[in-house]
């Protein structure tokens, strides 16, 4: 691979990142680090400083003497993820109305377009990455060191579980996110117009969406539950 170390070192970043949150790398699976260390032409001291960064975040778990693998989704961690995503996306939301600055909302607004495209045209992961950047600047906005790392790792296993739903052969679900992009831009109209309290209703509003189309898929039959109450079959 061209480039110097530094930029090596920052595509190995985001293309671990993505294979991850798009499931072409399972979770559970082992990282080669021999393969990764050919391919990106980078020594094990750089390799396992962006696997640190990465397991920070939430992407990977690094076992001594055990190398580096895919963060797990277990039956624990879709439990929590069930729990704990209504509070967190509520709570992120109305933190972005109040502190979002200019710049970041243009940003909000460009993550916007290219959900759209990838909506539009785009395959399955491209719509779960591009779903999932939007979501990352609306951390951005919040600007709360308590909250983002819970968050990323909530986003972590939600473009994850996404998949299920973005993939060709549940074409009608993917048609259906269409409601999800609308959604999004009053978001960014609820964040224009610094309205905390209507984009925490929003944020209930979209993870109200997510979850119908994640349990369906996820779970063996949909069903109507309180919002933060975990799914029959995961409550144990």
């Amino acid at each position: 691979m061209q480039g110097d170390p530094k930029s090596r070192k920052a595509a190995l970043y985001d293309t671990l990142k993505a294979q991850v949150l798009t499931l072409e790398l399972p979770p559970g699976s082992d990282l080669d680090e021999t393969a990764l260390s050919e391919q990106f032409a980078l020594s094990r001291t750089p390799l396992r400083e962006v696997f640190r960064n990465l397991a920070g975040e939430g992407f990977l778990d690094l076992r001594e003497n055990r190398g580096a693998r895919v963060a797990e989704m277990s039956h624990k961690t879709l439990r929590d993820f069930f729990l704990a995503a209504p509070m967190i996306y509520g709570a992120v939301m109305r933190l972005a109305a109040l502190n979002a600055r200019p710049d970041q909302v243009d940003m909000l607004v460009k993550a916007q377009d290219a959900f759209r495209a990838a909506l539009d045209g785009g395959t399955g992961a491209q719509r779960a990455l591009a779903n999932n950047r939007f979501h990352e600047i609306t951390g951005e906005m919040a600007d709360n060191i308590y909250l983002l790392p819970s968050f990323h790792r909530l986003l972590i296993d939600h473009a994850r579980i996404s998949m299920t739903f973005y993939r060709p052969q549940h074409e009608v679900m993917a048609q259906d996110v269409s409601e999800a992009a609308s959604q999004h831009d009053a978001i960014i109209a609820a964040i224009q117009a610094r309205d905390e309290v209507g984009c925490a209703q929003l944020a209930i509003d979209h993870w109200n969406l997510s979850r119908g189309k994640i349990e369906m898929f996820v779970m063996p039959a949909g069903l109507d539950m309180p919002l933060g109450q975990v799914p029959i079959g995961l409550s144990t």
